[in-house]
């Protein structure tokens, strides 16, 4: 049984949605923040990347950014930028493009849901990051984005879904990369509440460190509420609620910048001992079990040749896990890829091209292009409590920040 709850939204007028949008907090670098809001001074990066405005002054952990992100959100609201809703409410968001469209519901989780099991993770969090988003919360005493959440379709839900974008929308607009923004206010709330409790699970599919965050900040502020109940919103966090068979993940890959003091032909030697190595012009991998490798210039694909002596779990078996495993671990020295400043993580939206340019500039040594995680691979580790390695999945497009703003 998952437990879905609507809730008042504070949220853009509808001439400025187009502004006020922007990426998630942790998409973009400071600089570039910094140049989003000098080009736009409406945008919500103002209340979510705060420390832009301190030009490189104020460290993300100040305080004195965090007070300053509550101030910018209460000048939008003074200056009638974001109106509050009367009532609560779920809405309905759909990102489209010409190739692709996903629809969803935003409202909120139980937190009570993701600490007993219910909201399954995939993904361990760190704790610096953790740390600095539930200091964000606590201080605008708001969560200021969606965790993108994953559920298998159900009818009874999509009918729902369906009904709702009969009427007018609430915003409709294009922004970057021709993605449509779109979003409905439902009129009904106890049916599509009574459709997501016959909905056995929920899967986290980007956002883990925000709801992490969302955790703490509701232990804190439990703690100091002594008249607790567990009805209060900070007992709930924001999401985007999505059919899994309409999301589509891109490919995180790597790239290396040195060969762990080995030559070229040492560094293949060792590859061998698991791998086949195949020329190839091969850029993007055409099976699971290969990854496409590009050094000195050229593009090779290495396939995978280890037999299992019983099938692989389903984390052994993804193709991050291989390249960790067999390659970045036991030939490049890359035990720990969260913290080891050798390696780097390329989304997929920026393309193979990117590979070639850090290779070709010098900024890394090799390239590594790999298959995408797919949803079932996500539910299959999710459902056995299993932990994938980091940066296994790329969700495109990335919901924006700043359509929706929970208050807690």
């Amino acid at each position: 049984m998952s437990i879905i709850r609507p809730f008042r939204a504070v949220r853009p007028v509808a001439e400025k949605a187009k502004q006020v949008s922007c990426v998630p907090y942790d998409v973009a670098h400071e600089s570039e923040v910094r140049d989003f809001i000098q080009d736009n001074p409406e945008s919500f990066l103002r209340v979510t990347r705060a420390e832009a405005e301190f030009n490189g002054a104020g460290s993300p952990e100040s305080m004195h950014v965090f007070d300053r992100a509550k101030e910018n959100l209460t000048r939008f609201l003074e200056r009638d930028v974001f109106i509050s809703d009367p009532e609560p409410a779920f809405y309905v968001y759909r990102l489209s493009t010409d190739e692709h469209s996903q629809t969803g519901i935003v409202g909120c989780l139980s937190i009570d849901d993701y600490e007993n099991g219910v909201i399954k993770k995939h993904e361990r969090t760190r704790p610096d990051k953790v740390e600095d988003r539930t200091n964000h919360m606590l201080a605008v005493r708001a969560q200021t984005g969606l965790i993108l959440i994953a559920y298998r379709r159900t009818n009874q839900i999509e009918e729902l879904i369906r009904d709702t974008t009969i009427g007018p929308p609430l915003y409709d607009f294009p922004c970057e990369g021709s993605i449509r923004q779109t979003v409905w206010k439902m009129t009904g709330t106890r049916e599509l509440v009574e459709a997501f409790a016959e909905v056995p699970a929920l899967y986290v599919a980007d956002g883990h460190h925000r709801l992490e965050s969302a955790r703490l900040a509701r232990e804190e502020l439990r703690r100091s509420n002594p008249s607790h109940t567990g009805q209060e919103e900070y007992n709930f966090v924001l999401a985007g609620i999505f059919p899994a068979e309409e999301l589509k993940i891109l490919p995180y890959n790597r790239v290396v910048h040195d060969l762990n003091g080995l030559s070229p032909d040492n560094f293949l030697q060792r590859i061998q001992e698991n791998f086949v190595i195949v020329d190839s012009d091969d850029r993007v991998p055409e099976n699971r079990g290969d990854i496409c490798m590009y050094l000195d210039g050229r593009w090779q694909t290495l396939r995978f040749a280890v037999d299992y002596i019983r099938a692989p779990d389903p984390v052994e078996a993804l193709d991050v896990s291989i390249l960790q495993n067999y390659i970045l671990g036991p030939v490049l020295g890359i035990s720990d890829p969260t913290t080891n400043e050798r390696i780097e993580f390329v989304g997929g939206i920026r393309g193979v091209q990117e590979l070639e340019v850090r290779v070709d500039s010098g900024s890394a040594r090799v390239a590594f292009s790999l298959s995408p995680t797919t949803m079932e691979d996500l539910f299959a580790v999710s459902d056995m409590g299993e932990i994938m390695p980091p940066k296994s999945t790329w969700f495109e497009p990335k919901l924006k920040d700043g359509l929706f703003v929970h208050l807690i």
